[in-house]
């Protein structure tokens, strides 16, 4: 059942979530004072920061699986509505804007619930991901009614975006809607700022969409984005 809702929701591009671990351009951190060994490039320092097993008892935290995945770069992404490109990837754990660096992970509590999946981006200077940040509001604002996104053989019709309180300070955080068979699924979208990394979540129920017959509303998890925040901010 598992790889059949996988398999399902990639092809809609929901948890076309499941890409692996991107580590962007490896670059060397921009730390003058620090001696050359010990500098460490952007992609090594998001691998210390993402969120681990460890950091969440009871959830299921992994890389996911690149064979689902909905588009391997934002370069294969095309929408029908060019302001709403950042809000495709947002949902489909494709970077925004440029970054140094990106890397990707899983959070589940449960078979048949709802998954977090949480992409970390960090940029250079740190403005730039303030910037990326508001292009993901204004986008939010532009694609009230909806838009396609299409990667390859995969097309994925988002029904409508809708601006919501995330549930970490600073977030822009939105919901959006999708029918499949007849059948309306609703996911939760959050990105959030710290410094020179932008932390984007999107919480989607592929089990339910799998199942085909009954509505989802993949609340996003607090206790995901808390921990996760928690590590960047420490």
């Amino acid at each position: 059942m598992k790889r059949a809702a996988l398999a399902v929701v990639s092809v809609l591009a929901l948890t076309s979530a499941l890409t692996a671990c991107s580590g962007g351009e490896d670059k060397p951190s921009a730390s003058a004072s620090a001696p050359k060994a010990e500098q460490i490039t952007p992609a090594q320092r998001l691998a210390k920061v993402i969120l681990t097993k460890d950091d969440l008892p009871g959830y299921n935290v992994a890389e996911p699986e690149a064979e689902y995945a909905f588009a391997k770069s934002s370069d294969e992404v095309t929408v029908d509505r060019s302001g709403c490109a950042p809000l495709a990837y947002a949902m489909n754990q494709l970077p925004l804007g440029e970054p140094q660096a990106d890397v990707t992970r899983s959070a589940g509590s449960g078979y048949g619930k709802a998954s977090t999946y949480i992409t970390l981006a960090s940029y250079e200077p740190a403005a730039e991901a303030e910037s990326v940040l508001d292009e993901v509001a204004k986008a939010v604002a532009e694609c009230g009614d909806g838009f396609t996104a299409k990667a390859g053989k995969n097309t994925t019709a988002y029904d409508s975006v809708t601006a919501e309180k995330g549930t970490a300070a600073g977030a822009v955080a939105f919901r959006s809607t999708m029918t499949f068979q007849g059948v309306t699924h609703t996911m939760h979208t959050e990105a959030v700022r710290t410094g020179d990394v932008l932390a984007v979540y999107f919480s989607v129920n592929g089990f339910a969409i799998a199942d085909s017959t009954r509505p989802s509303d993949a609340k996003m998890s607090a206790n995901v984005v808390r921990a996760q925040n928690s590590k960047l901010a420490a």
